[in-house]
């Protein structure tokens, strides 16, 4: 599997466990406040599978955890063999996506190689195109997330949240949309030095809460990240 980056310490990626983060180059979207722009446009192997896995061997009972994301990791097409030898180390993974590989998301889910599964839901199902700066599948990101819902396996859905972008509308939708599941983050925008397009402005502490408190009417647990 290609890896563009390794952050061998995190105590945020993956809620309560001592991590690392692994970092897969490519994406299919083009989100124009994407802060991981150099990895969406990148294809390169950098550091190596096998440089990753000697990393692990000799972290194994520091590290409880191994946090993939990207980009998008299931552009990766032989991560579940890359899965299979994070689990044989011991290690706990969660994923990230974006949901759109849906195909590729419910093989992992079956053979129960993720333990965690973040996924973006980018707006609400009008607003998408624009919070993903192409033209998505809808369809398939709907299929992600029913999966997730009866997968059984723990996982947390999250919106970065953007002035000009998104408004109330998105997340009175996006409550409907979720209705009924476990947490929900709204993430504040932070502008960055590899941003795909030209800054945003950030919404104020108080406006994502009146956010979280519309998708608190129908998901259990609801948060701001980032403030």
């Amino acid at each position: 599997m290609k890896i563009s980056g390794l952050q061998k310490l995190t105590l945020l990626d993956y809620p309560g466990k001592v991590a690392c983060t692994i970092f897969t180059p490519g994406c299919n979207l083009r989100c124009p406040f994407c802060h991981n722009a150099t990895l969406v446009f990148s294809c390169t192997d950098e550091i190596g599978e096998e440089n990753v896995l000697s990393f692990l061997q000799k972290r194994a009972g520091v590290l409880d955890g191994v946090c993939v994301t990207g980009g998008e990791p299931l552009l990766q097409k032989d991560i579940a063999d890359f899965l299979q030898k994070v689990k044989a180390l011991g290690y706990l993974v969660k994923l990230d996506t974006n949901g759109t590989f849906p195909e590729r998301l419910l093989p992992l889910l079956e053979a129960k190689l993720v333990d965690y599964v973040a996924m973006d839901i980018k707006a609400s199902p009008d607003n998408y195109d624009t919070a993903t700066g192409v033209a998505t599948d809808l369809e398939k990101v709907r299929r992600s997330v029913d999966l997730l819902k009866n997968s059984g396996v723990a996982h947390e859905f999250r919106t970065t949240t953007v002035k000009g972008i998104h408004t109330a509308a998105d997340f009175e939708a996006i409550a409907q949309w979720l209705a009924g599941e476990e947490q929900f983050f709204i993430q504040q925008y932070k502008v960055a030095d590899d941003m795909i397009g030209e800054p945003f402005e950030s919404f104020s502490k108080e406006e994502l809460e009146a956010f979280a408190a519309i998708v608190a009417k129908t998901v259990k647990t609801v948060a701001v990240r980032g403030v």
